[in-house]
């Protein structure tokens, strides 16, 4: 008999008859295939015609800092997409005994914002400057006056204004600049297109019509009239597509990159390439007004889908869409949990060294769960996970730092509580601000690997926000389950929209948990907040003087 009571044979030939199902949906093409590159890894997610996932493959990759730029060479770009793919085709072949030739749709997505900028020959100019740069302060700070709208500092059209700004000699050779995401397609596709969310990070976009704000386009042209003569900035950006249209087909060229051994054949049909910010609200199946979502990575943001404009421009806040259009207020920082992630391997290494070597996750996980028994306060504990600068606190460069007073109660506890306090702590002076707009919400969503170890990263944050959060059961698919989705909307799109093809299809059964502020841990992370931003001059002398 099985755990559940049910005999053996049933449960086996129940499995079989699963396993049958999704090699014939993968044998005829009724599957959809996401590809997300985030920060640290580029994950690869095969999804069914229910949209659950069958398979999945990974690469772990690192940005470099070089010349005082974060960056990816183009070449980890595509050795990371191949391996993520290998690995993606070997977990089918393990699980069903077949090779995919072909799928039913293919989206690709990416860590949103960033410059990369190509001359008339399809020659990248410059490195790949990724949306963790912060030294386009000059040239947001002009543009954000100019259009009455929030330029930040990792927006596209920052970087390229910046690069115009100092005169760079590679300027006059631009042709055509787009995102990461925005760049892979393009070279799968042939097509030079961008999902409307994705583009609302490269340059302001008019939600009435949907794409690039006209009046913003006119006022850049004439802003850089004098340095750049003849400069038409529409015509070196991407086309904007929406959510549901087709753009473009996987080439013969675009196969051959993706997958090397020649198995994968073109035609399969892409949908419109997106950013991570996106892509995490279809995850979390937050599109609709009054619903918001938290992604929390190698950074953190938060996306809150709005009922009308907010009243007045924010520093703190991005006016960005969701992959249909619709306005969305992003709350964006740049650091999140990646020094969490470094203290776990710490930890996991000294268990190692006592001779009780465990695996990253179970490290992890007990760390996290440790965190629930310190003091609702933190104990008088500051952390700092500063690795680059923040512009919400306006520091433009990082050094991680943990700080106590004498009197503070140094535990385990509190220090792990302290570390993911400190992961959310410069979102939740961002959440104040549209607090203080009137902004409410129904529902928000948390997803990304933190949420794997139930119930603690969840109920710190429902603390640090405010707001009850919800998880689902694909929290830890993340960006690259919600890209294959959006691939598989292509199918769907002229009868229902987004929101109602996400509610009824794809979350309609889902497990959600919820958890509401604990009262005692509202109070303790207000008075560690308070104390958060009083260091935060801490910080900055940290910054200025190491």
């Amino acid at each position: 008999m099985s755990r559940n009571g049910t005999p053996d044979g049933v449960d086996q030939q129940a499995e079989s008859d699963t396993v049958a199902r999704v090699r014939d949906d993968i044998l005829a093409g009724r599957t959809a295939l996401g590809i997300e590159l985030g920060s640290t890894r580029i994950k690869a997610c095969l999804i069914g015609p229910d949209a659950a996932p069958v398979a999945s493959g990974a690469h772990e990759w690192e940005n470099q800092f070089v010349d005082r730029r974060w960056t990816y060479s183009l070449d980890a770009v595509w050795s990371g997409l191949q391996d993520a793919y290998a690995a993606l085709v070997a977990d089918v072949e393990g699980r069903y005994g077949v090779t995919p030739t072909t799928y039913g749709a293919l989206g690709v997505s990416a860590m949103m914002h960033g410059y990369l900028a190509f001359d008339a020959s399809d020659e990248l100019l410059v490195p790949f400057r990724t949306w963790r740069n912060t030294s386009t302060g000059p040239a947001a700070a002009e543009l954000s006056a100019l259009f009455g709208h929030n330029i930040p500092l990792r927006w596209t059209i920052a970087h390229l204004y910046q690069a115009v700004l100092d005169d760079e000699p590679h300027v006059p050779q631009i042709d055509f600049v787009t995102t990461l995401a925005g760049y892979v397609h393009w070279r799968l596709t042939g097509e030079k297109v961008l999902g409307v969310g994705d583009a609302s990070g490269l340059f302001p976009i008019d939600t009435q019509t949907r794409d690039y704000d006209a009046r913003m386009l006119e006022q850049f042209d004439t802003l850089v009239a004098d340095r750049r003569p003849g400069t038409h900035l529409l015509d070196l950006l991407p086309a904007v597509r929406l959510a549901g249209q087709e753009a473009g087909r996987l080439t013969e060229q675009g196969a051959a990159l993706l997958d090397p051994t020649g198995t994968l054949t073109a035609g399969v049909p892409l949908c419109p390439p997106e950013g991570d910010a996106g892509t995490g609200m279809v995850a979390t199946n937050s599109v609709a007004p009054r619903t918001a979502n938290i992604s929390v990575g190698t950074s953190i943001f938060a996306m809150v889908v709005l009922e009308k404009p907010l009243t007045q421009v924010h520093d703190e806040l991005d006016l960005v869409t969701t992959p249909s259009g619709d306005l969305v207020a992003m709350v964006h920082c740049n650091n999140g949990a990646s020094e969490l992630a470094e203290w776990a391997d710490v930890f996991g290494r000294f268990a190692t060294a006592l001779g009780h070597p465990s695996s990253p996750d179970d490290v992890f996980g007990a760390l996290l769960r440790e965190a629930l028994e310190g003091d609702a306060d933190g104990g008088g504990l500051l952390a700092y996970n500063y690795l680059s600068g923040e512009p919400i606190t306006g520091l433009s460069e990082g050094r991680p730092l943990f700080v106590r007073t004498p009197d503070s109660r140094l535990t385990l506890a509190n220090f792990m509580r302290t570390q993911v306090y400190g992961a959310f702590g410069t979102l939740s002076l961002g959440m104040r601000v549209l607090a203080a707009e009137g902004v409410e919400l129904d529902a928000m969503f948390a997803h990304g690997g933190l949420f794997r170890t139930a119930g603690v990263a969840q109920r710190l944050l429902a603390a640090a926000v405010g707001a009850p959060v919800a998880v689902g059961s694909a929290a830890g698919e993340g960006g690259a389950w919600g890209i294959a989705v959006l691939a598989a909307y292509l199918q769907h799109a002229d009868g229902q929209d987004l929101g109602t093809f996400l509610a009824k299809q794809v979350f309609g059964d889902a497990e959600i948990g919820v958890v509401a502020p604990d009262p005692q841990d509202l109070r303790g992370f207000a008075v560690w907040l308070d104390r958060y931003e009083a260091g935060l001059a801490v910080e900055r002398a940290a910054a200025e003087a190491i």
